[in-house]
């Protein structure tokens, strides 16, 4: 029977909680430090989430930089302009506040939360057959957050480790008088280490292809899947949205024996595939809604107020 462990650490001066299942010896470390990102996964000492190695969680928290499994929150990816419409309205983004990432183009991306030191602890359990760790951040009492989304809300974050499979759930509770805009995702980044990144094999579960502006914002328009055949990253540079996914979609890489699955809950209805030439690393990033959903009007779900949203999604390996 696998035993399982759950930790709280302190690391570099930073609090961290080391997940671990025994058997496999895998091993997940979260801090709410660094933005409640997964910075480590490994399985029998095989990285699966990426990171540059040698970086310490000091280094990170010092010097934040996308890796693990960033959550990116109100908005996942771009905002096109300085401004979007939720419920009617117009709500303007203001730079000068500091808490927004802007792309090569000026557009705001990745949300507001990615690298938040707000997050609070909440439990940390070991059973005989999981260990997980819930991570919680109060959007309602932050009023820079609430100056550029005017939408209070709480996010709690989990992550549970069980035999093989490690469950990513987020919770959001709306506490606002108005629905909420629900268009969240993740960023994880994923890396095999038996085969070169040109021989890594790829499937992606969805009929359609969103096609993109030069700025990497959707058009309107979809077409066919190109590579629901199939592909291997020869030659392939990704930067692409999906949608129309299958149910209980299962984005994949593969390499000679070692295997990731990614393995989405029926709310991410949104895929993104990234994989930039000459890194060693592939991200498949669950999203609820497209690029671009708040100023893309029927794009997006809302959270109604009083009420908690609930979805999530799984990675799973083998051959590590």
């Amino acid at each position: 029977m696998a035993q399982f462990r759950a930790v709280q650490v302190n690391e570099d001066g930073y609090p961290s909680v080391r997940l671990t299942e025994v058997e496999s010896s895998s091993e997940v470390s979260v801090s709410p430090a660094f933005g409640a990102i997964a910075y480590d996964f490994h399985v029998n000492g095989k990285q699966v989430l990426w990171a540059p190695p040698g970086v310490t969680l000091g280094e990170l928290v010092a010097k934040p930089r996308l890796l693990g499994n960033p959550l990116l929150s109100p908005w996942a990816n771009r905002i096109e302009g300085m401004s979007y419409k939720v419920n009617g309205k117009v709500y303007l983004l203001n730079a000068a506040l500091g808490n927004l990432r802007l792309d090569g183009n000026k557009n705001p991306i990745h949300g507001l939360v990615t690298y938040s030191k707000l997050w609070q602890i909440k439990e940390v359990l070991a059973q005989k057959d999981h260990a997980l760790v819930r991570m919680s951040l109060d959007c309602s009492r932050q009023p820079d957050l609430l100056a550029q989304f005017p939408f209070p809300h709480r996010i709690e974050l989990t992550y549970k480790l069980t035999a093989g499979v490690l469950e990513v759930i987020t919770a959001i509770e709306n506490l606002a008088s108005d629905p909420m805009p629900l268009a969240i995702g993740f960023h994880p980044y994923f890396q095999l280490s038996d085969a070169p990144r040109d021989e890594w094999e790829v499937t992606i579960p969805a009929r359609e292809q969103l096609v993109l502006s030069p700025k990497l914002i959707p058009t309107g328009e979809r077409r066919a899947n190109p590579y629901a055949a199939g592909v291997k990253l020869k030659g392939v540079v990704l930067d692409d949205v999906f949608g129309g996914l299958e149910t209980n979609a299962t984005f994949r890489v593969k390499g000679k024996k070692q295997v990731i699955e990614v393995v989405y809950g029926k709310d991410y209805t949104i895929g993104v595939v990234y994989a930039p030439a000459g890194q060693s690393f592939i991200c498949f990033e669950p999203m609820t809604a497209p690029t671009n959903a708040f100023n893309t009007p029927g794009s997006y779900k809302t959270i109604a107020p009083g009420t908690t949203w609930r979805e999530s999604y799984w990675i799973k390996t083998s051959g590590f």
